[in-house]
């Protein structure tokens, strides 16, 4: 009786690690061309906690704003067609455990191919996975990004 009471113990015990808590690290991106007025616009969600971190303030301080849109400025790039392009910040939000950012790239008249380099978070997090969706013209493509793959692109 003893025996059997000590294998469940320890089968107990493994199913309870099997379900352990995992920090699951990742940011998602989608990007909209508007052909009306030749802008890509950029929504970027991503975890709060992270991104607290990772610039180290509080997201209830009235700096946070203006430093995760430096971080973001200094860890996302676009190139069109192979030309570089800016970004203008137009806002965030943090909504509960995540924080939406705001961005777009203006000028852009037609895109054959679309370089992104997207470092977000992917120095303070080894395991960070980051994912860009891009509509462009009935279009859609998708671009992952993680640490020793912060470049990716895609033709149109």
């Amino acid at each position: 009786m003893k025996k059997l009471f000590y294998i469940s113990g320890i089968v107990a015990l493994l199913m309870v690690l099997s379900f352990s808590v995992a920090d699951f690290f990742s940011s998602m991106t989608k990007a909209d061309y508007a052909e009306g007025t030749k802008t890509l616009k950029f929504t970027t969600k991503m975890n709060t906690e992270h991104i607290a971190n990772a610039i180290k303030i509080n997201p209830n301080t009235a700096g946070f704003e203006a430093a995760v849109k430096k971080y973001v400025n200094s860890n996302f790039s676009v190139a069109v067609n192979g030309s570089p392009k800016t970004l203008t910040f137009t806002g965030s939000q943090v909504n509960g455990e995540s924080v939406w950012v705001y961005f777009e790239a203006g000028g852009i008249s037609d895109i054959s191919t679309l370089k992104i380099r997207n470092a977000i978070l992917l120095d303070t997090y080894p395991k960070q996975f980051n994912v860009v969706n891009v509509a462009y013209k009935g279009q859609q493509k998708t671009m992952n990004f993680q640490r020793g793959k912060e470049v990716n692109e895609v033709s149109f």
